[in-house]
Formats: C-alpha cells, sequence, structure tokens
C-alpha cells in the first residue's frame, strides 16, 4: 500500500485529523491554546502526517477543574447505564477499526495486522467494562456483634491520570477508560509525544458516542505534550490515582512524585522477558513463538521476547533453527501484510539498538545474526534495522537491562529447570515470561511459588500477546501494577467497609465493657 498522497490524506479525513489539531480537550469542547505546535512524523517513510498545538499547564489546570465538576455528576450515573456507553464506544471503535488501526501502523510503525489487533484489544475491553458493569461487588461478613450487619463496597475514586507509551497508542489508553469510566471515574489522558494523532482520533470517537448519550464534559479529557504535564500530573493531589505506562526510569519518577503526596499510582513499566527451552520442548511451538516475541512491533513491546534460555543438549539445535527463521523475516512497509517487521519508532531509538549492538560485543557477546541500519528506496525514514541475535550471558550489563529493538540474546544452561528459572529471574525486571516443555513437572515448577518471578508466566506460548481476561503487569522494576482484566478494576475505586448496628444496643467489638 502506497503510504503517501491521497491514502493518508483520506486516511486522516476519516478520523477528522487535521493538518493542525489541537492538543486539548475535554470531550465535544476542544480548547483553543497557544502551546508549542509539533509535527507527528510516520516512521513509515518519515514524512509529516499532521501537526499538534500542544497544552500548557494553564490548560491543564482548566481541564482538571472540568473533570472535577464532570466526576460529581458521573459518580451518580448508575454503573450498567456507565457500561452502556462504554458497550456503544465498542461498536463505534468496530467502525472505526480498519481506519484506527492503519494510523496506528502509520503513526506507530507497527504492522497492518498489529495495529488492527490493537483496535481489537480496545473493543474487547470494552466488552468486558460493560460485564463488569453490572459486578462492582464487594463482601459481605458476619459480624461478632448480635443484630449487626457488616459488608464491603468499592466507591469510585474521582480523577484518573494515564500516561500512556508510543508503543500500544490506543490499547493500553482503552484499558484503563473502560474500566475507570464503569468504575464512575473520569479521565484525563497524556499520550505518548510520539503518538499524538490517534490520541486525537479516539477523542474524537469517543466524543461523537458521549454527546450521543449526554455525558457529561469532562468526564474523557486529553492534554498533548511534554513530560512537563506528566510531571505536573503525577504531583497533583487533585489527581488521585496516575497510571502510567512506560520505561523503568519514568515509571520511578512517577511513582516517586505519587508515593509523596500518598495517592495511588498503577505502574507498568520495562521488561526483560524470557523463554526458557527444554529437551523436551516441540521445536514447532518455539521458533514462531520466540521469533514472533522477538521481532513483532520491531521488538519494542514491554513483552517482547528478550532472551531465550536454551537447555545445553539441544542449544546448537534451537540456535540453528532460530537463526535460519531470521533468514526469512521480511522487513518494510508494515502496512504491506507480505512483511513481518517495520521500522523503529524513530532515530533515537535507532541509536540505542545500535548501541546496544556495540554494548553486548565488547562484554563478549557472539553476533549470530548482525545488525544494521537499512538503506534503499523502501527504507528512507532510516529508522528501519536488521533484527540481531547475539550469544551472551546473562550477567552482561546489556543483557540485564531493557532495549526497546529487536535484539534477542541465547543463553545456555545445564542441569535441571531450577537453573534455567534461576537465570530467567536473576534480572531486575520482571514483567513476562514463558517455557517451551512437553514435561508436567518442568512446566509446574515453572508455574510453583520457586518458578517465575513474573506477572505473567506461560506455557508452550510466547511472552507477547496477552488476552484482556487476565491482568496484565508485573513485579520488581516492571512496577507491581495491574490493568485489564480479571478484579483489576478495584484499582481504579476506593475500598469501604461497612458496619450497622439495627438492634436497641450498643455493644461494642471483642467484648468491650463501656457501661455509663
Amino acid at each position: 500500500m502506497d503510504t503517501s498522497g491521497l491514502n493518508k490524506t483520506d486516511l486522516l479525513k476519516s478520523l477528522a485529523i487535521a493538518e493542525i489539531n489541537n492538543g486539548v480537550s475535554t470531550g465535544s469542547n476542544w480548547i483553543k491554546t497557544d502551546g508549542d505546535i509539533t509535527s507527528s512524523y510516520t516512521p513509515i517513510d518519515g514524512t509529516e502526517l499532521a501537526k499538534v498545538r500542544n497544552a500548557t499547564l494553564q490548560d491543564y489546570d482548566v481541564v482538571v477543574e472540568k473533570a472535577q465538576e464532570a466526576f460529581k455528576t458521573w459518580r451518580e450515573v448508575p454503573a450498567p447505564k456507565r457500561g452502556e456507553v462504554v458497550r456503544q464506544l465498542g461498536d463505534k471503535l468496530r467502525e472505526k477499526k480498519d481506519a484506527l488501526g492503519k494510523l496506528v501502523s502509520f503513526e506507530m510503525g507497527k504492522s497492518l495486522q498489529e495495529g488492527l489487533g490493537e483496535v481489537q484489544e480496545m473493543i474487547d475491553i470494552c466488552e468486558f467494562a460493560v460485564g463488569l458493569s453490572r459486578q462492582l461487588h464487594g463482601l459481605t461478613m458476619h459480624s461478632e456483634r448480635e443484630l449487626h450487619r457488616m459488608y464491603e463496597q468499592y466507591h469510585p475514586l474521582g480523577i484518573v491520570g494515564i500516561i500512556s507509551a508510543f508503543n500500544f497508542p490506543v490499547a493500553v489508553w482503552s484499558w484503563n477508560t473502560a474500566l475507570a469510566w464503569v468504575c464512575g471515574d473520569v479521565c484525563i489522558w497524556k499520550p505518548s509525544e510520539k503518538a499524538p494523532l490517534t490520541a486525537i482520533a479516539c477523542q474524537k470517537i469517543t466524543q461523537e458516542v458521549f454527546e450521543n448519550n449526554n455525558v457529561p464534559e469532562g468526564v474523557s479529557c486529553l492534554v498533548i505534550g511534554g513530560a512537563d504535564l506528566g510531571i505536573k500530573m503525577s504531583n497533583d493531589k487533585r489527581v488521585p490515582l496516575i497510571s502510567a505506562t512506560g520505561s523503568t526510569r519514568m515509571g520511578k519518577s512517577v511513582g516517586e512524585a505519587v508515593g509523596k503526596r500518598l495517592g495511588k499510582s498503577l505502574l507498568e513499566l520495562g521488561g526483560n522477558n524470557a523463554v526458557i527451552v527444554t529437551p523436551s520442548a516441540d521445536l514447532k511451538i518455539v521458533v514462531p513463538g520466540v521469533v514472533f516475541g522477538a521481532v513483532g512491533t520491531a521488538g519494542q513491546r514491554c513483552t517482547s521476547t528478550r532472551r531465550v534460555i536454551i537447555h545445553e543438549s539441544i542449544y546448537d539445535k534451537v540456535k540453528n533453527a532460530v537463526v535460519s527463521a531470521y533468514d526469512q523475516i521480511k522487513i518494510g512497509n508494515p502496512l504491506d501484510e507480505s512483511k513481518h517487521m517495520g521500522p523503529l519508532i524513530d532515530k533515537l531509538a535507532v541509536d540505542s539498538y545500535l548501541k546496544a549492538i556495540e554494548s553486548a560485543k565488547a562484554e563478549g557477546g557472539n553476533v549470530l545474526v548482525d545488525g544494521k541500519v537499512l538503506e534503499g528506496d523502501e527504507y528512507t525514514s532510516g529508522c528501519y534495522v536488521k533484527p540481531v541475535i547475539v550469544e551472551a550471558d546473562n550477567s552482561f550489563k546489556i543483557v540485564q537491562s531493557e532495549t526497546f529493538a529487536p535484539i534477542l540474546y541465547l543463553l545456555k544452561y545445564s542441569g535441571g529447570v531450577e537453573n534455567a528459572i534461576e537465570i530467567q529471574n536473576n534480572v531486575p525486571q520482571g514483567l513476562s515470561s514463558a517455557i517451551m516443555t512437553n514435561s508436567l513437572i518442568e512446566s509446574e515448577k515453572f508455574l510453583s511459588h520457586g518458578g517465575s518471578d513474573c506477572g505473567i508466566a506461560n506455557v508452550n506460548i510466547g511472552t507477547s500477546g496477552a488476552e484482556i481476561g487476565g491482568a496484565f503487569g508485573g513485579e520488581k522494576e516492571t512496577g507491581g501494577g495491574r490493568e485489564s482484566g480479571s478484579d483489576a478494576w478495584k484499582v481504579y475505586m476506593r475500598r469501604q467497609t461497612n458496619t450497622i448496628n439495627y438492634g436497641s444496643e450498643l455493644p461494642l467489638a471483642q467484648g468491650i465493657k463501656f457501661d455509663l
């Protein structure tokens, strides 16, 4: 598919993207701002998509005030009715799936199928949230006192501040908003500066649905800009919950700021994900699982496979199979469905990729598939790179860190699966993990208390590609947050324990006597 001229222009118009767009919205009201104008460039060919006028810190305060006002009304709407609005949003996303998926690919550079898949995640979380809107339940407990009833209930928090990353420019926002909205919260979104147009498109799609349902202005807010907005939001006592997705460095800064004011934070940070391959593993599963995990989204997923830990008895066999598979990877325009891998997000990411390769070599890594920046008519943006495979040791400094690029480290283990698990866990991050095995004993050890220390642990599945039904997140320097499915909704609410005395006496707990 051609990425210039008519196709691109028509796509932007179909999503109401103008040549210059305001980056501040409280819903149907797009606030005129005098903030700096920045451009959004596609990493596909390096051309400009459109311009955005960024929000100022003064604009942010206006948005917060409107959100506070909206919360007073929105929290009183019955949860199932809030769920009905979210259901309609899911339907609207179905209508816009093709266009929004293409815009994700244009602006971020992931393959068209991954872009469409990301929008499907948005649709799926809307469906999940609709059911949830009728199940925001607490527990009933038996009181030790006669004629007393005790139970717990959940109330909405207020404003949820969402700071999202470029690699999933729309899905992560929806994970938070769909749940927060049915819980009765209002949201302020600060998207990545590298993907502002997809955020504007989402806001306009939401705006149409909200206007049709008379949703108060301020329930869905958008502020586009730099790190100063994220810093202000993190320090803002008016925002009880900050949900931040990004690097560990960013997350530590957000967590510290929110912690100082005793707010709540939901942190989804870096991953250093490993696949353990045991002697009983089926190579028909291993190879596609490892390769997609390593090169999908050009290695720019937080769940991308960074390390493969292979038993010494099958090491050469697995190594040769993976290296051979890399010869078949087609790199190019991500809107071309015959391509497996598109570009990195920008030239800063390319620099990080090149430095990581040099670091791996300097530490003694044996490069099996070397990297380079691709050149030619198809690679004019300078953001296309060749995926890399390096034989390494888990102790290498570069292996211990996360590089957002398609660099895969092969590690060898001997002895039992416990040794492989120890290697896997011996990194600062703890997001996603996988084991390839046909041994029930090995899989159960991997999933046991002494097994994987990650928030996600898969058997005979790769490290990337989580479903919305399960809680998503990880431990250690990954931040400990949980989004999406299971009971992740509870972070968007405040818990309250209630005790009701329906008798005529006032007995005290623990049998205490206090006679007057």
